[in-house]
């Protein structure tokens, strides 16, 4: 009986920190919806999250990473996706060409217009700027989102080498973030038919850019 108690302990102990960190990324979430943005106070997040300050930074070193762990799980749909996709096209070949490739469709069919552009937007400091630490924070986590992918993409290429598909992984979700940028420029953001149809085609030069290699787009550009 007392073996039971000393285990069960540790068990709750447990229980609680995952329920406070549940509260504190819930209530980061709720403010940054709240008030449009990613300035908030910890006291603010402390009380909205009913904890107090030393838990949440028992759990975060700092807001910013907090805020990169919400945004995090909000492309979360983004990797599962993908995920989906890979496994949909298994059994396609596990060659390096053939895995580039099915990379590249399983983002083809991944939605990353909304996710991203929400970010994008809720990162913007006014007047289409994005201060440096926003910035920051964007970058950490669309590249967090690289690495995520590069693990599932592992899990379903595991004789694939590691160090090629964090590179892979990488540029072609850092790619799609250009591509976001440029549709938007272009588009001014409205998301209709039309512009899903101009996102597709800078998608696919993106895709054909990293395949082909940088070397072959910069000739032909010097090219009278």
């Amino acid at each position: 009986m007392a073996s039971r108690h000393r285990s069960s302990a540790p068990d709750r102990r447990e229980a609680l920190k995952a329920r406070h960190r549940r509260a504190i990324i819930d209530a980061a979430w709720e403010l940054i919806l709240e008030i449009g943005g990613t300035d908030f106070t910890v006291d603010r997040l402390a009380e909205r999250a009913d904890v107090s300050r030393r838990t949440v930074f028992n759990h975060f070193k700092t807001v910013d990473d907090i805020i990169v762990e919400v945004f995090g799980r909000m492309l979360g749909v983004v990797l599962d996706n993908v995920d989906a996709n890979l496994a949909a096209s298994a059994g396609e070949g596990d060659t390096e060409t053939a895995m580039f490739d099915r990379v590249a469709a399983a983002l083809r069919a991944t939605d990353l217009v909304t996710p991203i552009r929400e970010l994008t937007r809720l990162f913007d400091s006014g007047g289409g700027r994005t201060d440096p630490r926003r910035a920051v924070l964007l970058e950490r986590t669309i590249t967090d989102l690289g690495t995520r992918i590069a693990i599932t993409t592992l899990r379903h290429h595991p004789r694939a080498d590691p160090l090629e598909v964090d590179l892979m992984c990488g540029a072609l979700v850092g790619g799609a973030l250009a591509v976001v940028r440029h549709w938007e420029e272009a588009t001014g953001g409205v998301d209709t038919a039309e512009s899903r149809l101009l996102w597709d085609r800078l998608l696919s030069r993106m895709i054909h850019t990293y395949r082909d290699g940088f070397g072959a787009l910069a000739a032909s550009s010097d090219t009278p």
